[in-house]
């Protein structure tokens, strides 16, 4: 079995063990690299929600002239202002302003990610990302010194694309941040609920506002993000389509609200990772969460023994995930008949209440040394 720390509790990759300050690493490789990376996190969180969707709509990355009004022309010259999301493709750093950090997010301004920043870091610039992974890659290439990405909703789960970029990029976990979710009806001002006859926004905010959607008979429309959809109807003056979305993007691009609180759960929350080059210093005088990811050894009870290692220093695990590595998910094995059976290898990941500062931290991954994978190894094949 193969471990490393510096994933959060889901899919993520393994990386080189940092022993840059303190007793945090005391754990030994296995094989050539066994643990890759062991970091720490401080306690506050966040994340997205359930998936569902009808149709899609496409929106355009730059929103074109509009020919409405004057209030149109406004509304576009002040589209215009805001900060172009960084893609995969482009990098290009937008002028830095006079503040104490930049943070990267996924989304345009008045996406929930974009609050998450600003809770995780109120006096930051927020810096957009067209994708989850432009984000990752402006924190490695020092155009931001954060980013703040969903990793877990309390409707919808895991984000599994986020688990599998962390095992991708080196980047370290310094933190968490929840935010609770608000879904908000927005439409242009003037037009009333009763009158829309679609309603756009990503597919989790639209099936998390099922209820509501259902009693106004409106066709749902799947788009790439809230505040996105909040754009679009805005720029393109729809008069029969509204947009799930934050108070604030109705605010950003003069929609009205015209109902708020809308989803069918009012306990929707987003717990966020807070990502960074540098991982912090494990300590013991407050409380500490730390993330690894290892891969194990088939055989009976091999997933029973890992966990039993923290239970028998009485270390709380918060979060367990377990995703099928890629490249390699089946291991033939020959049963006592002697044929050949097939299983998924699997990546674990898992959040523990303790600073690798602590004895008993350390303790519990050198004993679960003995239990992994290499875990260089099973990454080379995934």
């Amino acid at each position: 079995m193969a471990l490393r720390a510096n994933a959060p509790c889901s899919p993520a990759t393994t990386r080189r063990t940092t022993a840059r300050s303190s007793r945090a690493v005391e754990v030994r490789a296995v094989g050539r690299r066994g643990f890759e990376s062991i970091t720490v996190v401080d306690e506050d969180q966040s994340s997205p929600a359930p998936v569902s969707a009808s149709a899609s709509v496409e929106l355009p990355s730059v929103v074109g002239p509009l020919e409405f009004d004057e209030s149109s022309k406004k509304l576009q010259r002040d589209l215009n202002s805001l900060p172009k999301p960084l893609s995969v493709t482009d990098l290009s750093a937008n002028p830095r302003h006079d503040s104490n950090v930049r943070v990267a997010y996924q989304g345009i301004p008045g996406a929930f990610s974009e609050a998450a920043a600003l809770k995780a870091y109120p006096k930051c610039e927020a810096v957009p990302c067209d994708q989850f992974e432009a984000a990752f890659k402006a924190v490695e290439l020092w155009l931001v010194e954060k980013a703040v990405l969903p990793i877990e909703n309390s409707l919808g789960g895991s984000i599994h694309r986020n688990y599998d970029l962390l095992l991708r990029h080196r980047l370290h976990i310094v933190g968490e941040v929840q935010l609770a979710v608000n879904h908000c009806l927005l439409g242009l001002p003037g037009v009333r609920k009763e009158e829309l006859k679609r309603v756009l926004s990503h597919p989790q905010a639209l099936a998390q506002c099922e209820n509501t959607l259902s009693k106004l008979e409106v066709i749902r429309e799947s788009v790439d993000d809230t505040a996105g959809a909040a754009q679009f109807v805005a720029a393109n003056g729809l008069w029969d389509a509204g947009a799930i979305a934050s108070a604030r993007a109705a605010e950003i691009y003069g929609l009205n609200i015209l109902a708020e609180g809308i989803q069918d759960d009012s306990d929707n929350v987003t717990r966020f990772l807070i990502l960074a080059r540098e991982p912090i210093i494990p300590r013991t005088e407050r409380p500490f969460k730390t993330s690894i990811v290892f891969t194990l050894e088939e055989g009976p009870g091999v997933i029973f023994k890992a966990l039993a290692v923290f239970a028998l220093r009485a270390i709380n695990l918060s979060k367990i995930e377990s995703r099928p590595q890629r490249k390699r998910p089946l291991r033939v094995v020959d049963d006592s008949n002697c044929r050949s059976a097939k299983y998924f290898d699997y990546f674990f990941y898992i959040d523990f209440e303790a600073s690798m500062a602590e004895p008993r931290a350390q303790n519990a991954l050198s004993h679960l040394q003995i239990l992994m994978v290499n875990l260089e190894d099973a990454l080379h094949m995934d």
